[in-house]
């Protein structure tokens, strides 16, 4: 946790601290992301069941067991998308001659990356669509910019090698969002949908 705000206010300095930490995956996912994580699940229930989106001159709320199941759905989707990040990021080192890759490096680098997504999803708390989707939209962009000066220090490859190699980690970002896009609508077909309150 001493990471969480280095990383987002003196990225190079805790990218640097966090490759010389040399901590193991434990410490990397489940003392940081499970904890980190669970932050924006708990805000957009808390925002979808007690305040809700005011459409016009209606408030729109889920019910709790339907914010519930949801929120546990998004928390997993968290934490798998977190692991198989990581996972992507070791097994695409080979391709970039990363000498000292290893799966915990890789699980580091996806979660201090997706710091400020955590951190925005604070936003749920007081749901204003406007407002969420130009913070989504900034916290998208840094957590980009977190993984292109993050890769060549962690993983000590020169910048310009680091740069194609973040480049493709934002590739499989979005191939992951469009799976867990499609893997919502399979869940939605099998009763996980939203149940509105009024």
């Amino acid at each position: 946790m001493n990471h969480l705000i280095g990383i987002l206010f003196n990225p190079a300095r805790e990218w640097e601290a966090i490759r010389l930490a040399d901590n193991g995956i434990f410490r990397h996912y489940f003392g940081y992301v499970f904890l980190v994580a669970l932050m924006p699940p708990i805000a957009w229930y808390f925002g979808s069941t007690e305040v809700g989106w005011t459409m016009g001159d209606r408030v729109i709320r889920l019910t709790e067991a339907s914010a519930l199941q949801i929120t546990i759905l998004f928390y997993i989707a968290i934490l798998v998308g977190v692991g198989m990040l990581g996972f992507m990021v070791h097994w695409m080192s080979e391709t970039y001659d990363v000498p000292t890759s290893s799966y915990r490096k890789g699980v580091g680098v996806a979660a201090y990356t997706c710091t400020p997504l955590f951190v925005c999803g604070l936003t749920g708390f007081y749901p204003i669509l406007w407002l969420d989707i130009i913070l989504g939209c900034a916290a998208a962009a840094y957590t980009v910019y977190l993984l292109y000066i993050g890769v060549p220090i962690v993983m000590q490859i020169p910048k310009e090698r680091g740069y194609l190699y973040a480049s493709a980690m934002v590739a499989v970002g979005l191939v992951m969002c469009a799976a867990m896009l499609g893997a919502t609508v399979i869940l939605w077909e099998m009763g996980a949908m939203p149940v509105f309150s009024d």
